[in-house]
C-alpha cells in the first residue's frame, strides 16, 4: 500500500497549533526556512494558522493527523511559486510528493500555466521530490535567499508547466542500484556531507591536489560544503560522486566520479583519488571497474579517463580497468603555477550485446 496514499490538503485549525510548533521547531525544518521566528512559540503557530489564506495543512485522510504543510505565493507572471514542511515523523513517505501533486494540479485548475519550486543546494530529499512531482530544474538562482543574519545562499530553480506530463520527470543519471556499487572488496556510496572532513583531508595531499584540474579549496567547512551539495549535481545529470570504501570495516579509501559532460555522445568520464594507505592494493582498478560497469549500464556508450604523462600508476589502474590508450593531448590539463601539462587519454567502448 502506498504510504501516502490518505494524504488530503485542509484549511488549518487552532487545534492544530501543537503540530506547527513541533515542526517549525526541527533543526532539519530550521535548517531549510531559516527566517522562522527562533525559538517558534505557540503564538507563532497561532498567528500563521490565522493568517494562513493561501496554506493548507497536510494530513492523513483516516486519522486527521497533522503530516506538513504546504501553500503558494502568486508570481506577477501569471504563476506561483510552492511552499511545504513536512513533519519528522512523517518523512520518507511520500508525504510531500503527494501534497505538491495535489496542489499543483488545483492550482493548474485554476488556470495557472506555470508553477515553481526553490530548493536549497544541500536539501536533496526536497530535489527529489520536485523531480517526482514532475518538476523540471531550470538552474541556480544565485543568493536567492537569505539567512538569518543577513547572508545569502543559492537555490536550485524547479518549474512545471500545466501541459508537463505527470512526474517524475526525467534523470540523466539514476541512482545507484540498492543505493551502492560493490565487488565485495570495495563498496562506492554516493558522496554525502558526512563524507566532507575525510575528503578534505585527502584532496589537500600535495600529490592529490597538485593533480586536480579544480583545485582543493584550502578550507575544510568549503570542502564538507561540495560534499553536501555532491547530490544536487547527481540529481541534475552532471557527475555521480561517490566515495570509495572497503567492505567489511567501511574504512575511507578515496573518492571516484561519472563527469557526464556530452550527453548527445553518451560519454561519461571517471576520475579518482585515493589515500596514501589505500594505494597499491588495487582498489582504485576495482573502483573504476564498478563505475564503468554502472555508466554502461545506464546507457553510455563511451567511457573515458585521462592522467599526467608521468602518472604512471594511474594509468596501470586504466589499463587494468580496460581501458585502452588513445592519445597524447598536449597541454590540455593546468599545472602548478600557470603551466600546462599533457594528458594520456584513455576510452573504453561499451562491450557489444551477446
Amino acid at each position: 500500500m502506498n504510504p501516502a496514499a490518505n494524504v488530503v490538503l485542509r484549511r488549518w485549525r487552532m487545534a492544530d497549533a501543537d503540530a506547527v510548533v513541533e515542526a517549525c521547531n526541527d533543526p532539519l525544518t530550521r535548517r531549510y526556512l531559516p527566517l522562522l521566528p527562533d525559538p517558534y512559540t505557540r503564538s507563532d503557530a497561532l498567528s500563521y494558522i490565522g493568517n494562513g489564506d493561501t496554506a493548507h495543512a497536510v494530513v492523513d485522510g483516516h486519522t486527521d493527523e497533522v503530516l506538513g504543510a504546504i501553500g503558494s505565493t502568486p508570481d506577477r507572471d501569471g504563476g506561483a511559486e510552492i511552499g511545504y514542511w513536512v513533519m519528522p515523523a512523517a518523512r520518507g513517505r511520500r508525504v510531500a510528493t503527494t501534497a505538491v501533486e495535489l496542489l499543483s494540479a488545483r492550482l493548474f485548475q485554476s488556470d495557472l500555466r506555470r508553477l515553481r519550486l526553490q530548493t536549497a543546494l544541500p536539501n536533496i530529499a526536497a530535489q527529489r521530490v520536485a523531480i517526482a512531482a514532475g518538476f523540471v530544474r531550470e538552474g541556480i538562482a544565485r543568493g536567492a535567499s537569505r539567512n538569518r543574519d543577513g547572508s545569502r545562499f543559492d537555490t536550485v530553480v524547479w518549474a512545471r508547466l500545466a501541459d508537463d506530463p505527470p512526474g517524475p520527470s526525467p534523470r540523466p543519471l539514476p541512482d545507484l542500484p540498492g543505493g551502492r556499487l560493490t565487488d565485495g572488496v570495495v563498496v562506492l556510496r554516493p558522496l554525502t556531507e558526512d563524507d566532507g572532513l575525510v575528503t578534505y583531508d585527502m584532496r589537500s595531499l600535495p600529490e592529490v591536489s597538485g593533480s586536480s584540474v579544480v583545485g582543493t579549496p584550502m578550507d575544510p567547512a568549503a570542502v564538507t560544503r561540495q560534499c553536501a551539495e555532491s547530490g544536487a549535481k547527481w540529481l541534475a545529470g552532471q557527475r555521480a560522486e561517490m566515495t570509495i570504501r572497503r567492505a567489511g570495516d567501511d574504512a575511507y579509501l578515496g573518492e571516484i566520479a561519472l563527469y557526464y559532460a556530452e550527453p548527445a555522445l553518451r560519454e561519461a568520464m571517471i576520475g579518482y583519488s585515493l589515500t596514501p594507505a589505500a594505494r597499491g592494493h588495487g582498489y582504485a582498478t576495482r573502483a573504476a571497474r564498478l563505475v564503468t560497469g554502472w555508466g554502461f549500464e545506464i546507457g553510455m556508450n563511451r567511457m573515458i579517463a585521462g592522467t599526467a604523462v608521468d602518472n604512471v600508476a594511474s594509468q596501470r589502474v586504466l589499463e587494468a580497468a580496460g581501458y585502452s590508450r588513445e592519445s597524447v593531448q598536449l597541454e590540455r590539463l593546468p599545472g602548478p603555477e600557470g603551466t600546462r601539462i599533457d594528458n594520456v587519454a584513455f576510452a573504453k567502448l561499451r562491450p557489444a550485446a551477446t
